[in-house]
């Protein structure tokens, strides 16, 4: 086990030396598969945590380079404590930019309205009206595409504009494997000229 393969790890996980060790043992050394480890690791530490009250946090803005978009968010955690760590206040300046940059509308994909949805889906029947393919197919077809276009209008199923391999739901568990508390996402708003 080279020192190296665990501080390129520790960098892009921000996990705990232990934690490390005994994901790369697992992993048998393979550097991917440990990453995916520590990364699982880190959700369910966030689903144990997600009950925990959240009553502490920060809003963020974030105004792009061009002066014509800008965001505000609200990040909720457990400490006041925590709400001044600067990776938490990284973490709240990191969604607020990905906010102004993806303009999610929704936080979650189950937020997203049904009459958006059935709007879509009679857009999406109309489109392959002339496939003749058989109902079971496009009903297949369709309930990929709701699937699909929930995800892309919600926040934390959108993926994260600064690593694409993960959703914004995937980082926060991360930062909540590492920090240690539950944060979660409260109000957050986009403005463009």
């Amino acid at each position: 086990m080279s020192l190296e393969l665990i501080k390129k790890i520790r960098e892009k996980t921000g996990a705990g030396m232990v934690d490390i060790k005994n994901a790369i043992e697992e992993a048998k050394g393979d550097e991917e598969k440990t990453i995916e480890l520590l990364r699982k690791k880190g959700q369910s530490k966030a689903a144990k945590k997600a009950g925990r009250e959240v009553k502490e946090g920060i809003v963020v803005s974030y105004i792009h380079s061009n002066g014509k978009i800008g965001s505000m968010v609200k990040l909720y955690c457990e400490t006041d404590f925590v709400a001044r760590n600067e990776e938490f206040i990284s973490l709240a300046k990191d969604i607020a930019m990905h906010i102004s940059a993806m303009d999610p509308k929704f936080l979650s994909p189950e937020d997203v309205s049904s009459e958006l949805v059935e709007k879509e889906k009679e857009i999406w029947m109309e489109q392959m009206k002339n496939e003749k393919k058989p109902k079971d197919i496009l009903k297949k077809i369709i309930e990929g595409k709701e699937k699909k276009f929930r995800e892309e209008l919600a926040l934390l199923s959108q993926s994260f504009v600064k690593e694409p391999e993960k959703n914004v739901e995937e980082l926060i568990n991360e930062k909540i494997g590492k920090i240690g508390e539950n944060i979660q996402i409260g109000e957050f708003i986009r403005y463009e000229l």
